[in-house]
């Protein structure tokens, strides 16, 4: 079973350039009569997810989208094509917040690792700050490679203050969760504080019933320490549950096996990395979107633009495959073989026995701090 996630480098968007026109200077007449601006269309939204030709106006300007887009602002990022002027030109305000059109206020721990620095040497451990505002944990130890460029030497590192969280009282049967689901929305939120708006809670409940036995399986103790491990691993292939798709798009080409029957009806180029775990390759959207009843292998944006189908991406994955392992993650948590075999059914070799430790150690950090928050023991064999 071919690996589904790839986590790669984050490609910097090429900037097209207008062409200036120039014309003739118009006489007073002219200008009295000039013709009105087109009207505004439906004002951007932060949390909404835009693809290619989608449009939204924002600051008295319409604006298109050249590609898929969520919480890039229109006039600050390169993915917006200016339409020009809309309506009278004045600043479209931006829509109020409501419970189903939410704006999440983020938050910024308190943090003071060092700048990245060019061209200075880094060790395995090292944390910094880079140009984007963001941190990064180094991986293996380089001599100042660009920490958006290398995934290889560099990882992206959720900052959080200095202070040992408190865990959360294990919830008993006056504080049910939506579903019966072990992980409470407050604990969800306090495992991915900075999480991408995309990943919503309600969208992992929807998606348990796809799978039952899910964090559903076993003792109460159980239950909590596979939900710790499927979102721990999560965390890990997502950066904190940060990236959606796959950074790289000069990869995107690459996972169309021609080979397959039903080819790559969707292009060439739709096979990409999307989800928790990072879906990629025709034949297992295919195969993914045969399990769950919806077909993945026409409409692969499926993954990326519905929360619910994202997660049932990644349930799937835990619960039916191997992967490079001898298990499936789901088994390796209920009969006890421990959460290294999970790792191992994800990433193999790539990690373990000795492939990455520092990468199998980040892993198994943060299943202990989830199994903390969940108020459950970790259990043994944590590594892989």
């Amino acid at each position: 079973m071919t690996r589904l996630r790839i986590m790669a480098s984050i490609a910097a968007a090429a900037v097209t350039g207008a062409l200036a026109v120039v014309l003739p200077a118009a006489s007073a007449s002219t200008t009295s009569a000039a013709v009105a601006a087109p009207a505004c269309v439906t004002p951007w939204s932060a949390s909404k997810v835009y693809t290619g030709g989608n449009t939204a106006s924002h600051n008295g300007h319409n604006w298109s989208a050249k590609w898929w887009t969520q919480n890039e602002t229109p006039g600050t990022a390169a993915v917006w094509a200016d339409q020009g002027v809309c309506g009278n030109g004045t600043p479209t305000p931006t829509p109020t917040p409501t419970p189903t059109n939410p704006t999440p206020t983020p938050t910024t721990p308190t943090c003071d690792y060092p700048d990245w620095v060019a061209g200075r040497t880094y060790v395995t451990g090292d944390i910094v700050k880079y140009t984007n505002g963001r941190y990064y944990q180094a991986t293996h130890d380089n001599p100042g490679y660009d920490p958006v460029i290398s995934t290889w030497y560099w990882s992206p590192y959720i900052c959080r203050p200095s202070t040992t969280p408190t865990p959360t009282p294990t919830p008993t049967s006056t504080t049910p969760n939506p579903g019966g689901f072990v992980v409470s929305e407050a604990q969800f939120n306090q495992m991915f504080p900075s999480r991408n708006p995309f990943y919503t809670y309600n969208g992992l409940v929807n998606a348990l019933s796809a799978y039952p036995a899910f964090a559903g399986t076993g003792s109460d103790t159980v239950r909590r320490q596979e939900a710790a491990a499927f979102l721990a691993n999560v965390s890990h292939e997502t950066g904190g549950l940060v990236y959606v798709v796959e950074q790289n798009t000069s990869n995107y080409p690459h996972y169309c096996d021609s080979s397959q029957p039903y080819g790559c009806p969707a292009g060439q180029a739709a096979y990409y990395g999307r989800g928790p775990i990072q879906l990629s390759w025709n034949y297992n959207y295919k195969a993914a979107g045969d399990a769950l009843g919806i077909d993945l292998l026409r409409n692969p944006n499926l993954v990326q633009t519905d929360p619910a189908v994202a997660w049932k991406t990644g349930i799937w994955y835990w619960m039916t495959q191997n992967g490079p392992g001898t298990m499936t993650p789901h088994n390796a948590m209920v009969n006890g073989a421990g959460f290294g075999e999970t790792i191992r059914s994800i990433n193999g070799s790539l990690e373990c026995n000795g492939g990455n430790p520092s990468q199998v150690q980040s892993r198994i950090n943060s299943y202990q701090r989830f199994t903390q928050i969940l108020g459950v023991t970790p259990g043994g064999n944590l590594s892989c």
